[in-house]
Order: C-alpha cells, then sequence, then structure tokens
C-alpha cells in the first residue's frame, strides 16, 4: 500500500509538472536564464583616415587596448593574487596599491578598467608573463578590450585645417568636425547566450569602420608655408611689445581654375595629439572674460592663474582657425574687386585718368578722405591707381559706379556670404558689409579701398581667383574624395562652379593691372616677386578699430604665374610686432619666401633670367633646404627701401590743394575740377631717418615711405580739427556677426 501510494505521488507529481511546462513553460525558462552571467562586449569601429592629396597620412586611428580587471575570477584562488598583480607591475606600470585596494572592496566585480589606451607592445610582453612555466598559469583575471586611439603623425602640420576629436571619438574643429558623420562608423558587438542545450553560444555582428578622406592638400606645400609663418614669428617675436611676431599670421594657397586649397595655414600652431599644451599660449593676446583682447599677452605667469573658463577661452582661440573664422577690414586688396565691377558694369572704361592731390572730398563740407600718399599721386590712370594703390582713383572710380552697383558686386563676389568651404566654424560676415539702405557717399568712398567692411580670407580670395580666372566663380573646397578603408572610391568631389562673377575681358584687364602692382616701376608688391619668376597681386594695408591707433593688417593677394595664373595666394599679417605696421612688406616677403619654393615643386618652371644676387640666394636656400634647416633668404635692409605700401590715409594736408571736386559722375577722362598742381614727389628730397630706414619730413617729422610717398606712422581716413581721428566715418556696420570681427570694438 505504501509502494501504491508513493507511486501515485510521482505519477501526479509529474502530470502537474507536464501541466506547468505547456501553460509556463517559457516563463519559467526566461526567469531561469534571466539569472545566469551572459558576456556582452563591444567591437569598436575605426575611424576613418584623412589623406593629403597625395596620400600622406595626415590622420590615423590605430588600435590600442584597455586592461580590464575580473575580479572574481581573480579571487577564485587567493594564490592567482600575487602573480597577477606583479605581471600587472612589471608589463604596464600599473600601481598595484590602488589594484589591491579595488579588489578587496570588490571581492564580486567582474569589469574594473585598470587602465586605457596600452599599446600592444604592453599588451604582448603580459601575455609573454602568462606563457612563463612557472607562475604563468596563476595569472588569472585579466583581459583586454580593444580601443582606438586617434594619432596625427605629422604633430602640428595642418593642425587648423585638420581639427582633433575628443575622448569619446567625435571630431572637433576643422575637417574632423565637418566630416564627422562620413569618418564615424558603427560599433560592432560580440553577445555570449545559452542555448537549449544550456551552453554558451557567441554571435559577433562586426563592426563597420568610417570612410577615409583624401584632401585637396599638399603636405609639402604646407610645410612650407608653415615653416615661413613660424620663421616671421620668430624674427619679430618680442619686437616692438612682449608677444608673438603679429597677433595673428595666416597664408591660403588655392588653384585658380578649381578654388581646391593646397595649403591653408595660420600662426601659432599646436600639436594635434596634445591639443591642451598651452606651451604655444605664451605670447598670444590675452583674452578677458568677454573674450576681448586685454592689450597684454599671455605668459607662463598668467597660464598659472588661469582656471578652467579662462584656460577653455585661450586654448579655443588657439584651435581656431584664422582663415575661415576671423573677419577683419581687407584693406587695398579688394581695389581690384572695385576696378572689376565698375569695368564690368560700364560705369568706367578704363582709359579714365584722375588727378590726386593727396585726398578728396566726397561729401561737401565734410572732412576730406586722405590718400595713402598725403603728398598727392598726381595724375593717374586706371591702372596706374591699382599700381600705386592710390584712394584717391578708387573713391572716384566708385562715386562713378554708384552704391547701388556697388553693393551688388560686392554681393556678386562674395563679400558677406559664406563660402560654405568644408571646413568647420566658418564665420558669418552678413550684418558686417553696408547694404543699399545704409551706405552713404563716405562710406562708398572707404569700401571702394577696402575699409568699412569686413570679410575672412577665405572669402577674399575665393573671389579674387573668380577676378583672374576669367569670372569663374567655384566653392573653395578641400576634400576631393572619400573612400572606403579598402580604398574602393563611394564619391568624387568635383569643382562646383557656382556663378560668373565678370567677364573674360574684365579679368584679363584685372590681371594687366595686377601684373603692374609687381612689375610696375613703383608698383607697391615688387618685394613678393621670386627670383626667376613673373608674379601678379595686390597689396594691402588697412587701419584697424578704433581708428588713429596706429594698427594695421597688412597683406598681400597674389598668383602665378602672371601670364597664365594656376594658383593665388593670400598672406595677412594681423598688427605685426613692430613700430610702425602699416608697410606691406612685412607680408610680401613672406609670399616670396613661400613662392621660391613652391613654385618649383609645382613644376612651373622660371621664366626670367636671375641677376648674380638671385643665384646667390637661391644656392645658398638650396644648401639650406638639404640641411633640414632652410632660412629666409630675403635681404632684410631696411624698411621702406623697395616697392611697398602704406595706403592707408593718414593726416596731414594734401600738397597743392586748390582745385575743386566738381563731382560729375561717368565723365570720359574721369572727376572734373581736380586741378591742383600734380604731384611733385616732394618726399623723395627728405632725408633718410637712420634709425627706422624711412624718409622723414622735415616740415612735420612724418616718417615716408621713399618709394611711394606713405606716411608710415600713423594717421586715419578722416580727421578732426584737431588731428584725431573721427569716428563712425569708414568703420564696418556693427551687426549680429560683430563677435566674428576681432578689430571692431
Amino acid at each position: 500500500m505504501l509502494f501504491i501510494l508513493i507511486l501515485l505521488a510521482f505519477v501526479g507529481l509529474s502530470a502537474r509538472l507536464i501541466l506547468i511546462n505547456r501553460d509556463n513553460g517559457k516563463d519559467y525558462k526566461k526567469q531561469v536564464l534571466s539569472q545566469q552571467e551572459y558576456d556582452s562586449v563591444t567591437i569598436p569601429f575605426k575611424r576613418g583616415e584623412i589623406l593629403d592629396s597625395n596620400g600622406t597620412v595626415l590622420a590615423i586611428s590605430n588600435k590600442v587596448y584597455n586592461i580590464i580587471l575580473d575580479t572574481k575570477v581573480l579571487m577564485d584562488d587567493k594564490a592567482n593574487l600575487e602573480p597577477t598583480l606583479n605581471a600587472l607591475r612589471s608589463a604596464f606600470g600599473i600601481d598595484t596599491s590602488a589594484a589591491r585596494e579595488y579588489i578587496s572592496t570588490h571581492p564580486t566585480s567582474s569589469y574594473y578598467v585598470l587602465d586605457r589606451r596600452v599599446s600592444y607592445d604592453k599588451v604582448e610582453k603580459f601575455k609573454e608573463l602568462q606563457k612563463d612555466e612557472k607562475n604563468g598559469s596563476k595569472i588569472k583575471g585579466i583581459w583586454f578590450e580593444d580601443e582606438y586611439k586617434r594619432e596625427y603623425p605629422n604633430g602640428s602640420l595642418a593642425c587648423d585645417v585638420i581639427g582633433f576629436t575628443r575622448s569619446d571619438n567625435s571630431g572637433l574643429y576643422g575637417l574632423e568636425e565637418y566630416y564627422n558623420d562620413i569618418l564615424c562608423g558603427t560599433n560592432g558587438r560580440e553577445y555570449g547566450y545559452l542555448n537549449n542545450d544550456s551552453t554558451l553560444q557567441r554571435t559577433t555582428v562586426a563592426a563597420v569602420d568610417g570612410y577615409n578622406i583624401q584632401t585637396t592638400l599638399d603636405a609639402n606645400i604646407q610645410s612650407i608655408v608653415e615653416k615661413y609663418l613660424k620663421k616671421f614669428n620668430e624674427e619679430h617675436k618680442d619686437g616692438f611689445v612682449e608677444g608673438n611676431g603679429a597677433q595673428n599670421v595666416g597664408c591660403i594657397i588655392m588653384e585658380v581654375d578649381t578654388a581646391n586649397v593646397l595649403a591653408m595655414a595660420n600662426y601659432p600652431v599646436y600639436d594635434l595629439n596634445d591639443t591642451r599644451n598651452t606651451d604655444n599660449l605664451i605670447g598670444m593676446p590675452e583674452l578677458d572674460e568677454n573674450n576681448k583682447k586685454t592689450g597684454e599677452c599671455v605668459t607662463q605667469e598668467k597660464i598659472d592663474a588661469m582656471n578652467d573658463d579662462a584656460m577653455y577661452r585661450h586654448l579655443n582661440a588657439l584651435w581656431k582657425n584664422f582663415c575661415i573664422v576671423d573677419a577683419y577690414e581687407p584693406g587695398s586688396v579688394s581695389k581690384p574687386f572695385t576696378v572689376a565691377a565698375a569695368l564690368e558694369s560700364g560705369s568706367i572704361t578704363g582709359n579714365e585718368r584722375y588727378v590726386c592731390n593727396g585726398s578728396l572730398e566726397v561729401v561737401a563740407g565734410e572732412k576730406p578722405i586722405k590718400c595713402h600718399s598725403t603728398y598727392g599721386d598726381g595724375e593717374l590712370s586706371v591702372a596706374e591707381g591699382i599700381e600705386r594703390s592710390c584712394n584717391v582713383v578708387l573713391m572716384n572710380i566708385a562715386l562713378q559706379l554708384g552704391k547701388n552697383k556697388f553693393v551688388d558686386y560686392q554681393h556678386l563676389f562674395g563679400f558677406g556670404l559664406k563660402t560654405n568651404i568644408d571646413l568647420a566654424g566658418e564665420a558669418r560676415t552678413a550684418s558686417l558689409v553696408y547694404g543699399k539702405d545704409n551706405m552713404r557717399q563716405a562710406e562708398l568712398a572707404t569700401c571702394s579701398f577696402g575699409q568699412g567692411f569686413n570679410s575672412t580670407m577665405i572669402q577674399t580670395i575665393t573671389g579674387f581667383c573668380s577676378l583672374i580666372n576669367g569670372g569663374k566663380f567655384y566653392e573653395p573646397h578641400v576634400v576631393s574624395k572619400i573612400t572606403t578603408a579598402d580604398g574602393a572610391t563611394v564619391e568624387n568631389i568635383e569643382p562646383r562652379l557656382l556663378k560668373q562673377t565678370v567677364s573674360e575681358s574684365t579679368s584679363e584687364k584685372i590681371l594687366e593691372y595686377c601684373n603692374q602692382v609687381v612689375t610696375g616701376e613703383k608698383g607697391t608688391g615688387k618685394t613678393a616677386r621670386p627670383a626667376g619668376y613673373m608674379i601678379g597681386g595686390k597689396t594691402g594695408t588697412a587701419e584697424t578699430l578704433p581708428r588713429g591707433n596706429n594698427e594695421y593688417v597688412v597683406s598681400f593677394m597674389g598668383y602665378a604665374p602672371a601670364d597664365d595664373p594656376q594658383i593665388a595666394i593670400y598672406v595677412v599679417v594681423d598688427r605685426p610686432n613692430v613700430q610702425y605696421q602699416d608697410d606691406a612688406k612685412y607680408a610680401t616677403k613672406i609670399v616670396k619666401n613661400i613662392l621660391t619654393e613652391v613654385l618649383p615643386y609645382l613644376n612651373i618652371f622660371m621664366t626670367e633670367e636671375l641677376t648674380d644676387k638671385e643665384r646667390e640666394e637661391l644656392e645658398e636656400l638650396q644648401i639650406a633646404i638639404r640641411q633640414g634647416e632652410a632660412d629666409n633668404t630675403d635681404e632684410e635692409g631696411v624698411p621702406g627701401q623697395e616697392g611697398g605700401e602704406g595706403e592707408t590715409p593718414t593726416e596731414g594736408n594734401a600738397e597743392g590743394e586748390g582745385g575743386e571736386n566738381s563731382g560729375k559722375e561717368g565723365t570720359e577722362g574721369g572727376v572734373e575740377g581736380q586741378a591742383g598742381s600734380a604731384a611733385n614727389e616732394i618726399w623723395k628730397t627728405f632725408p633718410i631717418d637712420p634709425e627706422t630706414g624711412y624718409a622723414k619730413d622735415p616740415n612735420n617729422g612724418n616718417l615716408v615711405d621713399p618709394d611711394t610717398g606713405a606716411v608710415v606712422n600713423g594717421g586715419s581716413l578722416i580727421t578732426n580739427e584737431d588731428g584725431s581721428a573721427a569716428s563712425g566715418i569708414g568703420e564696418p556696420p556693427k551687426g549680429d556677426d560683430s563677435d566674428n570681427n576681432n578689430f571692431g570694438p
């Protein structure tokens, strides 16, 4: 009876189990499986590479490893503890006391990161210790998690163009930020789970790597540019005041017929592998809590005293790309744009002649606006006005053009509009140019020679390329191709023609005028010509705000060869660290040095006969290049002895004034009624000041460029009775984009 009762109980229990499994089996199975321990490992994607146009790697992601501690596995046998800690100390230099403390306080932990981003060499050394016959079997509870570390093989090369990545592998600044979605891939994952037989199975979803991008940059040209920007800083650092050789120095080299950027750089630079290194902050302008310049430079003592917010402000200033972020008044490099607009619209023919007596009364009864040569340039043609950079000629042309056409053509040339270059952070300048509703005659006059509106370097050189390539305006870009990790092409990025700015005939005249800037007897850009080559271009000198502060932005916009432009180059020096800043030779000499190396590299052959002096300079340069320490082979001499420019309007009365401006527009032969005496180049009779090398006016003490008659020691566009700068006239409009204007109030 007992046996039968037990048997019936088992039968009933079996029946009940069958019913439970039928009705609730899946739920109970999930509950049991949920109490099991599973492993799930993330497989990181590899961020795409950034290459130059020749395939040189500019940015790459290399595999590194995170050291993971599994305390539970390690402490299965306490005999494993010391051999494991000794191996960690030997291979990775890990602080074993900290690891020991963690193990004691987290005995059941399965995941703890002991160290991040260690190299394969160290991992290999650890694995060799695991193979040791004596203690290797006791090294337990350590495994390695794959990760990728972004590295930049060339350090600071093209840092402002490339940008860098955060710790989360997302891009910041430059190409890294703009093409972040392209460069990023998708993480994979490896899952561990129990199958129906309760055995552990693994499923792997592979990571998808990011695409590579091939840029239009040429690493060799980029390195040449950066070398001479650095050399300029070394020559002028702490020159007049404590600080860098200039507040900013920038250079862009662009293909004229495609708008491909071959090089883009500014100084100072930073190491992409060590972005928070503060060494390069020393000498930069100090910023206050409102991100405005204090007038002093950053020193090591000031760095040591900075809080986190102040440090970030200054690092951000170091990381940004001056060539696309900072807006400034371009100065006389914009004069070819004014002439091109007047020619294209039919406002002038190019055969006009104008008289420059040193200033022009634009509005009756108001103060005259000065020319760079207060002594006057006499009667000039349009071509001579560009050659000598005469403000009076340009003001007359602008008055004939009229404000409506001037504004229309400014927009056509791209001023006030973003170029949409494929780099993060390009400045908006829409509110930093005048419109038809707020431009008066005085603003029209000053804007004609590049004062009164703001632009960026990329805007200016992009528009200039259209002036010299037949009128074709291309969208500037830095990336030419997107490829997969195995080299397959995903997308070719072709040059994008956006519009026609001027006709070919107008373009030919602009080339003719700009060639004279370098080749003409009184050309302001003679010092930009590299030995053996003929180039064209335009110098620029812009007075910063507030007017009368004796601070200037000097520049040179050029192209080579002169008869068939292939590349354009634009160098801007923002407030050189010298006593008298308004001298464009600080920019032209940089251009000359860069082109001396870049043009032969591009297989652009010499067309001009070399002098003995030039031949010696080139031989010295070749020796220096071979030694890896290329020097600036320019004969330094003294400022103002050759070419150069100082066209920023200055104080003083025009010599020989007495004629009247009739104000007639569009007359053949220019503006009538300016009858005063023609310029007699009186400045050439002035004695040379031995300290500066400039001519010195014995009447008022002004220092004058002996070639051009430009006063180089200060002055303003329009002056009050007491000689102080008149405010409001010739200043850029203040709008929503004013934060981009480093030179505004």
